[in-house]
């Protein structure tokens, strides 16, 4: 199987969402559920996915390139992954390469038994860790950061599973949310502040955990709760126990899994991610108002937000803008010319709607803002008298380190012009992005607390909660073999 993937153009103008887990114990069919979680979190990550299950006896695993529905719609393939306990992950690289060998869940043999984890968020120490643990004799096979934690686990001298996972943890820095399947029991594991989500839910007898509730509600489970930060959830046949062995610290949830990541139809500490993106809107159009005939979302991310901004500007909500949803990130562009055509493969104007009338583009973010330009100039081309841009969340200034694969602040066009340079490069009569304060009032708080932020927002702020070891020592990436064993590849 080829390892490479090949994205379309519009990919690198994102930001790429961290990655999708899931999680069910004591469950009939239980890798058919794990599958259809994934496949609802496909948004999370469309590079990879992977799914490890058990038996009771033996471990199985079926880890591919590419979408879900590509690699786990075969009877086949799910019937081999036998058991009533699995977890799953879709990926998107943040860190390590695109490589087989990299797609989770990882597994490993310990004294104990078997162990499979999968991983959401980005390890902050982990190249740091890494050199120590090659230094002390640890055989890499992955080139990832989450086989960091497998091999503090290893070498850690307590005797069970949750005592050396604790262990670990208390070794690691970053965000992450985990899941991981063992011998008799799923674990889930929420890091201390709460960066990355996961959620608890119930079918019938079985225990499930998921990034969202939309891996719940595909289907038919309810859910039971948030997983709170700093968390770790034992599933076993005794139930479930919880039990948090961190100092407790603020919260600081990622805003931008209400402004972009999440699926709009999940909710997310008891708010609906949609109604979300809506007030967002909202207040960018009493912060940022324009004389305008039609509001026109960017889809499909721009569409709450849209719906927010209209409501409550009057301005009546179009779609000016169509999206073509059968162009994935394996579409093969075989010429440059078909290549500079880019945004119209994904985007097409509606001309009947935009022609000659006063247009207000609303987008969720702005990273370098090639693809602004270009559709910025499709509804230009389309006849639109005037184009002003809305932004439903703050100029992204920063880098993100937990888990979002963000370009370099020295790529980000945010960091390199004001407001007013940006809108004369993106070619729009005006640009107005939600400010920090604004996008908390959306959030239901009065304002951002400068002294303890309630989210982590250090994509517009530089206010980075988490200690970024690895970046402050330069320490680089490693790569080395793949020598996976103790595990049967179906």
């Amino acid at each position: 199987m080829n390892d490479a993937v090949t994205t379309n153009p519009f990919d690198d103008d994102r930001l790429h969402e961290e990655c999708g887990v899931f999680g069910i114990f004591d469950g009939t069919d239980a890798s058919a559920h794990t599958a259809l979680g994934l496949h609802a979190l496909q948004h999370r990550g469309q590079e990879a996915a992977g799914i490890v299950s058990f038996d009771g006896k033996q471990f199985y695993t079926h880890r591919a390139m590419g979408l879900i529905s590509d690699n786990f719609s075969s009877a086949t393939i799910i019937d081999k992954l036998k058991g009533h306990m699995a977890i799953g992950h879709t990926r998107y690289s943040t860190t390590g390469e695109t490589l087989l060998r990299n797609v989770q869940p990882l597994f490993a043999e310990f004294s104990f038994g078997g162990l499979a984890i999968a991983h959401n968020g980005n390890l902050t120490n982990a190249v740091t860790l890494r050199r120590e643990l090659i230094a002390r004799g640890s055989l890499f096979q992955a080139t990832s950061d989450t086989e960091v934690i497998i091999h503090l686990m290893a070498r850690s001298t307590f005797t069970s599973v949750e005592e050396r996972l604790v262990d670990a943890l208390k070794q690691i820095e970053g965000a992450y949310s985990l899941v991981c399947l063992t011998n008799d029991a799923v674990i889930g594991v929420r890091d201390p502040l709460g960066v990355r989500p996961l959620v608890l839910g119930k079918l019938g007898s079985a225990y499930i955990l998921a990034s969202e509730t939309c891996a719940l509600d595909i289907i038919g489970a309810e859910l039971v709760r948030d997983v709170e930060p700093g968390e770790i959830l034992i599933i076993n046949k005794q139930g479930l126990r919880s039990f948090k062995p961190f100092a407790l610290k603020p919260k600081r949830f990622c805003v931008f899994e209400y402004i972009y990541f999440a699926r709009p139809d999940s909710l997310i500490e008891g708010q609906s991610v949609y109604e979300a993106r809506k007030r967002i809107g909202a207040e960018l159009a009493h912060e940022s108002p324009v004389k305008a005939d039609l509001v026109v979302p960017v889809p499909d991310s721009g569409v709450p937000a849209s719906i927010g901004y209209s409501v409550a500007s009057g301005i009546p909500f179009e779609l000016g803008i169509i999206r073509n949803h059968y162009v994935g990130r394996t579409f093969i562009e075989p010429t440059d010319h078909v290549r500079h055509l880019g945004v119209k493969l994904k985007h097409n104007a509606n001309h009947a709607i935009l022609e000659g009338k006063r247009v207000i583009l609303v987008d969720d973010s702005i990273v370098r803002g090639t693809t602004s330009k270009k559709i910025v100039t499709m509804v230009r081309d389309a006849g639109a008298k005037e184009v002003h841009m809305r932004i439903a969340s703050p100029p992204t200034t920063h880098s993100c380190y937990y888990g979002v694969d963000t370009p370099e602040r020295a790529q980000l066009m945010a960091a390199q012009h004001d407001v007013k340079e940006m809108a004369k490069l993106i070619g729009v009569d005006s640009l107005a992005f939600i400010s920090i304060d604004g996008l908390y009032r959306a959030m239901g708080e009065k304002r951002r607390d400068k002294s303890t932020p309630q989210f982590c927002d250090a994509c517009f702020t530089g206010d980075y909660p988490i200690a970024l070891t690895d970046r402050e020592s330069g320490c680089g990436k490693s790569h080395t073999k793949d020598l996976f064993a103790g595990l049967a590849e179906v």
